[in-house]
């Protein structure tokens, strides 16, 4: 089935609050979505941010991110009193002020776990309840973590007492019992997001829309993930990673990338059959109904890079997990709705790997003028793919254009024609036979490089970018629509 997409994080929706999130924007945004004739939606990781607000590192591979519940909803609910928010500060419209929203927003919901307790239904109390109890894999490690981080001054986990650091019984036990209210806290808040979550799930559904959520291959290493499950992860008698991530040098980068998260031990996962591994992507099939799977090549071979060394450069490969890992997925899970990002350094493995799952490909139409003949364009495509104008890691299609060699440009110009580079190569994406197109919203826009989501290697202003009210107008709706009906989509 040929289906078209749209790419926009929540935390970039419009709103008074400083950030995006699941109230009334979102509604009006999924119902221009269905107008415009997208039948998915596409978001970043939904667990909460740790350091540089990135959704790729996560304090939780499991939990939802606080950030994203809205006011709105609670004041719907009855769970906030109306004068909690009858002061809001003032917030950008054009980016995310993470430190100024989340200091407003956590005296927000502490004020609603304590406008709860004073005024909760029997059947608000029912349903925490209730969802405490069968949340309890995760929920019983992820909220002591946060309050045990809270009471150790914000630090990593690595960092903390000994006791604590090494999950000592009585210690967890003590903790559980004098920070009961501290953890019934996250617990709540939780509740709340998956709550708010669901409806907006739901909400998607009634209208036709699909979500498709993402998944990294790897955690943070001061996470409820490692902190919980240390014998996954090769660590030292500190719980700091001896090995980590990245990829090596290329032609994007002369010292690789090394990304600090640590590495999987795979033998280890593989005598459980891949326990954490499942339920890591059921718990995020909650979140989504189809899940991108962030730089698949790591489940073929995978970079490994001494901790001690400053950059990417002395690493080694090593081989994953291998289609053994999706078997037991898919033995657990059924089918595996997953689509593969495989991107980077491939190599024929990867791509056996991807053929030997199943899973659908990405091609990113940008990265398709560098050179002649490139496998990103469109006649190189093979039906079960995933194609995108860029993603949340590429610059917008005008901001690549501005910037692109001369050369560059003129091959685009010679396989798109000349015009507005993002529709030219939103129409190549849904012309192509590729069974899925999706667009980024800065796309749709025509927007330059100041909407840039992320920019890889950089530790500031990512993430941020704002969608402006009303941006997405019934004129971009019907050309989008039109362009779908035209090209089967």
């Amino acid at each position: 089935m040929r289906t078209a997409g749209v790419l926009l994080h929540p935390t970039s929706l419009p709103g008074c609050y400083g950030i995006g999130d699941l109230g009334d924007e979102l509604i009006a945004f999924l119902d221009w979505a269905a107008s415009a004739g997208f039948k998915l939606w596409q978001v970043l990781p939904l667990n909460p941010p740790g350091f540089g607000n990135s959704p790729y590192g996560c304090l939780s591979s499991f939990a939802g991110n606080p950030m994203l519940v809205s006011p709105q909803r609670l004041l719907q609910e009855n769970l906030l009193a109306a004068d909690t928010v009858a002061n809001v500060p003032h917030f950008s419209d054009d980016r995310v002020e993470f430190d100024r929203v989340l200091e407003w927003k956590t005296r927000v919901l502490h004020e609603s776990w304590k406008h709860f307790n004073a005024h909760a239904t029997s059947d608000q109390r029912s349903a925490l309840a209730a969802f405490i109890e069968n949340e309890r894999a995760w929920l019983d490690d992820f909220t002591l973590f946060m309050t045990i981080k809270e009471h150790s001054k914000g630090h990593p986990w690595s960092r903390w007492s000994k006791r604590f650091a090494r999950r000592d019984a009585k210690a967890i036990t003590r903790a559980r019992n004098e920070w009961r209210d501290g953890i019934h806290y996250h617990a709540y808040v939780q509740w709340l997001f998956f709550s708010q979550w669901s409806a907006a799930r739901e909400a998607a559904h009634a209208r036709g829309i699909r979500i498709v959520g993402d998944v990294p291959i790897y955690v943070a290493d001061d996470s409820a993930d490692v902190w919980a499950n240390p014998e996954l992860f090769f660590l030292d008698d500190h719980g700091n990673p001896t090995v980590i991530a990245g990829v090596p040098p290329d032609s994007f980068s002369e010292t690789g990338q090394r990304w600090g998260n640590p590495l999987y031990r795979w033998d280890v996962l593989r005598e459980t059959n891949f326990r954490w591994w499942i339920a890591r992507v059921r718990a995020n099939l909650r979140f989504a109904d189809v899940i991108r799977l962030d730089h698949f090549r790591g489940f073929a071979a995978y970079w490994e890079i001494p901790a001690s060394e400053p950059t990417a450069i002395h690493g080694r490969w090593m081989p994953g997990p291998g289609i053994a890992l999706f078997e037991a997925m898919r033995e657990a899970l059924g089918e595996l709705p997953l689509i593969a990002e495989d991107l980077g350094f491939i190599t024929e493995d990867v791509h056996e790997l991807r053929r030997a799952t199943g899973l659908p490909g990405m091609k990113i139409l940008q990265f398709g003028f560098g050179g002649n003949d490139s496998s990103h364009l469109p006649h190189h495509y093979e039906p079960k793919t995933v194609a995108y104008t860029g993603t949340h890691d590429n610059d917008t299609a005008r901001g690549w254009f501005d910037t692109a060699s001369e050369a560059e440009r003129e091959r685009a110009r010679l396989f798109l024609g000349d015009g507005n580079i993002a529709w030219l190569l939103t129409r190549a994406a849904y012309t192509s036979v590729a069974d899925t197109a999706v667009v980024p919203v800065q796309d749709i826009l025509g927007l330059g490089g100041e909407a840039r989501m992320n920019l890889p290697g950089e530790e500031k202003n990512n993430w941020s970018w704002r969608l402006h009210p009303s941006a997405l107008t019934r004129e971009h709706a019907e050309r989008l629509r039109r362009l779908a009906e035209v090209t089967g989509r």
